[in-house]
């Protein structure tokens, strides 16, 4: 039988779980894997045991001089990542973790639209990496140090020096300073490791959390607020039985790098399958697909209907009712559940048979003066004729001849080769992906926002003979929670994907990659760089 790339996944003895648990949004399917005797197997952790516990909210040690203003004062932070060592269950040993400020997810920034923030992110990790280096990935090879890091505002609006570049790493005993000016709208972004290489893995080992803007249209909604305002950062972790933190590895000697990861266990702020106690009333969840690799469909058990009133760039022009929630990677949602006909009951959230958390109503009635309006924001569509290019791009997958993935590319270029994307500042482009691979790929672009077209299933065999694009069934334009503001887009298998995006905020190099971390950290990322404007000719 012929060892597929799947196969492959499903029988390397270290994805060492009773049952590899089902990956929803790309080819993947459910598939058994070796039982290792060190990893949890199903069903041992008892759910919904430990309280949900909320990240710390970020406070500014004083204030700095503005670097775009002179004589400004701004508010500074220092943010030192640490290993720590935490219970993520009630019955497990703690784990070794690395977090901010001794917090994983790290504390919450909040912050207002137009107000400046500098953030001195400080490495005091160890010199030593405890989860394993693939050092014949590109940057992560033996002549550069294991330990290092640099942290992206995924979703910021930045200047480049302080975008998190993935070559900017620094190691313990070094930090570096990043200026945010946060001149977007209220939204809910995200901040993490980039370093290239092992980005996978420090976010696997906890470096991540969320950062909100928030602005005067949001606080004239009369949204849920103070406590009745939860951040939830939701991931999947391999957990052994001692409760330590499991990166599978391929049974390839020399080279442990695998192409997905998904784990045994959901943590939610740091906690395995919490317990939530709310009160019969609304509440606003910003929710965080934190995960390396795996697709979340969000659901109440009861099929409870909710609404979506935000996504990766700010709130969308009204509510969105579901009752299932898909998020890829780096996705987020802002979400609105309303608890007032459920009181006194317990309700599940899941990702289809995924436990994920509990929330337990209280059985008293709550006073609630929060509305979920009818109208949000307005969200003008971008003209396609405002476009001065369209790029087609590629995405792609190399196998050996056993059929096993070597290494994802974007436009089968390599990250070390010349920039090819080279946009003009206040100029706006469509990008059109071609995914040529199996799996479906959530992409990020630095830096900007942009809105989704519409996709197209194509003839893939038809592209790989002449790079024709032949198009299979109906154009699906962007509708529902996709019709807003994004930073990152969900281009399918097999399928034509279109994003307009303008180029706005700042000249320099950036970067955009895969967000499923073992695809980025292994050439599935290209830099881009935004030209400035040549100035306008006068007449003589």
């Amino acid at each position: 039988m012929t060892l597929t790339r799947r196969r492959f996944l499903g029988q390397a003895s270290v994805f060492a779980t009773g049952l590899l648990l089902t990956e929803t949004g790309s080819a993947m399917a459910p598939m058994q894997a070796a039982m290792s005797d060190s990893v949890l197997g199903p069903g041992v952790l008892t759910p919904f045991v430990d309280a949900l516990p909320l990240p710390p909210v970020a406070k500014s040690m004083g204030t700095r001089a503005n670097p775009e203003r002179k004589g400004e004062q701004i508010p500074y932070y220092r943010i030192a990542m640490r290993e720590m060592h935490v219970k993520v269950h009630r019955d497990l040993p703690p784990a070794r973790l690395w977090g901010f400020n001794d917090s994983s997810p790290g504390p919450v920034f909040e912050t207002r639209s137009g107000e400046p923030l500098l953030v001195e992110w400080a490495n005091e990790l160890p010199l030593k990496h405890f989860l394993p280096i693939d050092y014949t990935l590109h940057g992560a090879g033996k002549d550069v140090p294991e330990v290092r890091s640099v942290v992206h505002l995924h979703g910021g609006r930045t200047p480049p020096d302080s975008d998190g570049y993935p070559d900017d790493w620094f190691v313990p005993g070094r930090s570096a300073i990043n200026f945010y000016p946060n001149r977007q709208d209220a939204t809910t972004l995200f901040y993490h490791d980039h370093a290239m290489g092992i980005n996978r893995l420090n976010i696997y080992a906890g470096l991540q959390g969320m950062f909100l803007i928030r602005d005067a249209v949001e606080d004239a909604l009369n949204l849920p607020s103070g406590k009745y305002e939860v951040p939830l950062v939701i991931c999947d972790r391999f957990l052994r039985k001692d409760g330590q933190l499991e990166y599978p590895v391929s049974p390839i000697p020399g080279k442990p790098w695998v192409p997905e990861v998904f784990g045994n266990v959901v943590l939610v702020n740091g906690k395995a399958m919490p317990y939530l106690e709310v009160e019969p009333r609304k509440y606003r969840l910003r929710i965080l697909n934190g995960s390396n690799a795996r697709f979340y469909r969000l659901a109440f058990e009861d099929e409870h209907e909710f609404h979506v009133i935000g996504s990766d760039q700010g709130l969308l022009e009204g509510p969105v009712a579901l009752q299932r929630l898909q998020l890829a990677p780096a996705e987020r949602a802002d979400v609105i559940v309303d608890f007032s006909k459920y009181a006194g009951k317990r309700m599940q959230l899941a990702s289809d048979s995924l436990p994920v958390m509990q929330f337990r109503v209280a059985a008293t009635s709550a006073a609630d003066t929060s509305v979920l309006p009818a109208k949000l924001r307005t969200v003008e569509r971008i003209q396609e004729k405002t476009a001065v290019k369209t790029r087609l791009l590629t995405l792609d997958e190399h196998l050996n001849l056993a059929d096993q993935s070597m290494d994802m590319m974007l436009n089968n270029t390599p990250w070390h080769a010349p920039v090819t994307e080279n946009p003009v500042i206040d100029t706006t482009e469509i990008w059109e992906f071609v995914n040529l691979t199996e799996d479906t790929h959530p992409i990020h672009i630095h830096l900007v926002r942009f809105q989704i077209l519409d996709r197209q299933r194509i003839d893939t065999n038809a592209f790989f003979d002449n790079r024709s694009v032949k198009f299979i069934g109906d154009v699906e334009p962007a509708t529902g929670i996709e019709a807003g503001w994004k930073d990152t887009v969900r281009a399918d298998a097999g399928t034509l994907t279109r994003i307009i995006v303008p180029f706005k905020g700042y000249t320099g190099r950036y970067v955009w990659h895969c967000h499923l971390l073992e695809h980025e950290d292994n050439e599935m990322m290209r830099p881009y760089e935004i030209l400035a404007a040549e100035p306008q000719k006068t007449g003589a």
